[in-house]
């Protein structure tokens, strides 16, 4: 009886000890391993460690991704999962967009394609971009523009055969602008080619006249008669 009293005991102090974490949630789960997950706080924002599984769209596999929300939007580190938990994927959020470098591979985990993004800070509000000529499209002057937290393609992007390693193609972007596109050069000939037109030397000139109507004449290359 005094073992039952004391484990009810225990009970309740958990209950007050854990309370006021929990209530500053207004929804949760409890993770696998006993964590708190997809937790919303009580101004309705998304906070903590988050797992959301995605569902097959137009054809596309369904994937699970796992990640922390801060006020309300991803940020740091996420993961990507095929549906039977193969790792597809490594991004990086700041505040809600993508920055620096984002990585992908098959279903084999091996790498398919490295991104490079810019991600705007939200509590910076004015950004410089700069204004391109509309004929050699070289920077002609910089505009200072209000922020959103939104992210851009910005950075190498680079392309990769997956069972050999080998680089296919990089592509070059400024702020969601592809500058360079780089790819393989493919070298396309006519289907057919005219033959050139061989001048005639005086040397061989002279050999035709000469040889003229006799048949099994062959020129040995020599320049006499």
């Amino acid at each position: 009886m005094r073992n039952l009293i004391i484990s009810f005991c225990f009970t309740i102090s958990l209950i007050f000890l854990f309370s006021p974490a929990f209530s500053q949630y207004k929804e949760y789960k409890i993770g696998a391993k006993g964590d708190t997950v997809n937790a919303i706080n009580n101004d309705g924002q998304k906070t903590g460690k988050w797992v959301i599984e995605v569902g097959e769209i137009r054809g596309e596999p369904g994937y699970v991704e796992e990640g922390m929300y801060k006020k309300g939007v991803k940020h740091g580190y996420w993961r990507k999962y095929s549906n039977v938990g193969d790792l597809i994927g490594l991004e990086n959020y700041f505040m809600g967009g993508k920055t620096g470098l984002q990585q992908y591979y098959n279903y084999l985990g091996q790498l398919e394609r490295e991104e490079f993004w810019k991600g705007y800070n939200p509590d910076s509000p004015y950004d410089t971009i700069p204004i391109y000529g509309t004929g050699s499209g070289e920077i002609v002057d910089y505009k200072l523009v209000k922020a959103e937290p939104y992210s851009v393609r910005h950075g190498d992007w680079r392309y990769f055969n997956p069972e050999t390693g080998k680089l296919l193609r990089t592509e070059k972007w400024e702020l969601n602008r592809l500058v360079n596109p780089e790819a393989p050069r493919v070298v396309t000939k006519p289907a057919y080619e005219k033959p050139k037109k061989v001048e005639k030397t005086a040397e061989m000139q002279q050999w035709e006249l000469k040889n003229k109507g006799k048949k099994g004449a062959v020129r040995d290359g020599r320049t006499g008669i």
